[in-house]
């Protein structure tokens, strides 16, 4: 199989990362994920990842807290994940870079577009960690703005169900599974895919979006080689 996509941006969960136990990370499914990963890298597909942080801490779930600061929390436990998503990968033999929206120079470099764009073209892995660097802002949406400013050709959500629906699928046996939707049906329809904002942004700059299950983590390569898997979702009318 050969690629369908030059340059991709991943969005993987917090939630994937932790595996059977369901918090923090379980390593050993980390790695499981990032051989696909270095699958698409060894064919010469350019990656962004965007990471989120719900195995740690979530913000909208924080009760009374402050939403500004449960949010700061979330995007420190973004940075976590980033931090064993590169380690992994490193282990497999990838150059991995880490830029987070928060400074934190000890451990990361800042994001600076120009910067990861020459890393992206060397051959590097570019991990994005703090979502956008402000509350309020989910990582889904974090992740639609680095694929645009990447230029990406695609953004791929790998999600822990193999597409978009109708319905939940888990209390709708008849759900109806989607193969290609528009984000205007996502939006109209509030479909279970991403936040409306995150949603908006890939509709206004077309910005196809492709969500898929990692539930087997080959789905990396297989969606980067055009496989039918998941569901497309594309500014159509």
């Amino acid at each position: 199989m050969k690629p369908k996509y030059n340059r991709i941006l991943l969005k993987l969960s917090g939630e994937s990362l932790a595996g059977d136990q369901k918090t923090g990370i379980d390593f050993d499914k980390v790695v499981e994920i990032c051989k696909p990963i270095k699958k698409c890298v060894d064919a010469g597909v350019q990656v962004g990842i965007v990471v989120g942080g719900g195995n740690f801490w979530r913000g909208r779930s924080s009760g009374d807290m402050d939403r500004t600061r449960a949010d700061h929390m979330g995007m420190l436990a973004t940075a976590i994940n980033a931090l064993g998503v590169a380690d992994a990968l490193e282990q497999l033999g990838c150059v991995v870079r880490v830029q987070t929206a928060i400074s934190m120079r000890q451990v990361a470099e800042p994001y600076i577009r120009n910067k990861a764009m020459c890393h992206l073209q060397s051959g590097k892995v570019v991990i994005f960690g703090c979502g956008t660097g402000n509350p309020f802002f989910s990582t889904d949406t974090a992740a639609a703005l680095r694929a645009n400013e990447i230029e990406a050709d695609i953004m791929m959500k790998a999600t822990m169900v193999d597409g978009v629906y109708d319905s939940d699928p888990k209390t709708n046996p008849n759900a109806k599974k989607y193969d290609v939707v528009s984000f205007h049906e996502v939006l109209n329809k509030d479909l279970a895919v991403m936040d409306s904002t995150a949603a908006s942004l890939c509709k206004d700059n077309k910005l196809p979006v492709l969500v898929f299950s990692l539930e087997d983590p080959e789905n990396i390569y297989r969606a980067v080689c055009g496989e039918n898997i998941g569901t497309i979702v594309d500014a159509i009318d």
